[in-house]
């Protein structure tokens, strides 16, 4: 902060992402997810939201309508991106015997903030996807690239922090971009105890 800056230093300790806005944050390579897309789990996925769509559970029905084979519902893609959460060998994700206790790691937290402030709150605000096209049964999939598009400090009643929006490719082992997503996060520091903003 300048001596003419007259921002608070919590928001100042953001410019360096802001300044970021437009880049790519990423090394530009793949994360896989742990499975192909198969039938079971898009049974699963269908089942409970009487999703009856032949396309989704009859390969027959799916060729005659043109597809390549047995589709996942648009909506059950990005969990065929997300990797493993253990693997045999490593170590236990619950550690700690608290009720509240949360995992010890998770592929979906924000490990790698970037150039942005350490932060000990976050959360995703929203996620907006399009999709460019089908997914079939024995496709593998993976995300690619973390591209910022804006990056806001805001003080809110839980903390101090800044709200950014990520955009990041949807990929098949096929060499394609099936989709396109934009993420929004709010990473923050909590106001201590009692010091909640109204």
């Amino acid at each position: 902060m300048s001596a003419d800056d007259e921002r608070p230093g919590w928001v100042s300790a953001w410019d360096t992402m802001v300044a970021l806005v437009g880049t790519d944050l990423s090394d530009g390579s793949i994360t896989w997810g742990a499975d192909a897309v198969e039938p079971g789990t898009i049974r699963r996925y269908c089942e409970p939201l009487e999703l009856g769509s032949p396309v989704h559970y009859d390969e027959e029905a799916a060729r005659a309508a043109g597809y390549d084979g047995v589709v996942a519902p648009s909506s059950a893609v990005l969990m065929y991106t997300i990797p493993a959460m253990w693997a045999p060998g490593e170590a236990t994700l619950f550690d700690s015997a608290d009720p509240d206790a949360q995992p010890a790691r998770s592929p979906i937290n924000n490990d790698d903030p970037g150039p942005a402030p350490r932060t000990t709150g976050f959360f995703a605000t929203d996620i907006e996807i399009d999709f460019l096209r089908p997914v079939v049964v024995g496709e593998r999939l993976g995300t690619r690239g973390r591209r910022l598009l804006s990056c806001v400090p805001k003080e809110t009643r839980v903390g101090r922090g800044a709200f950014s929006t990520f955009e990041s490719e949807i990929v098949s082992d096929a060499g394609d971009v099936v989709a396109r997503m934009r993420t929004g996060t709010y990473a923050y520091d909590p106001h201590p105890a009692g010091k909640e903003q109204s």
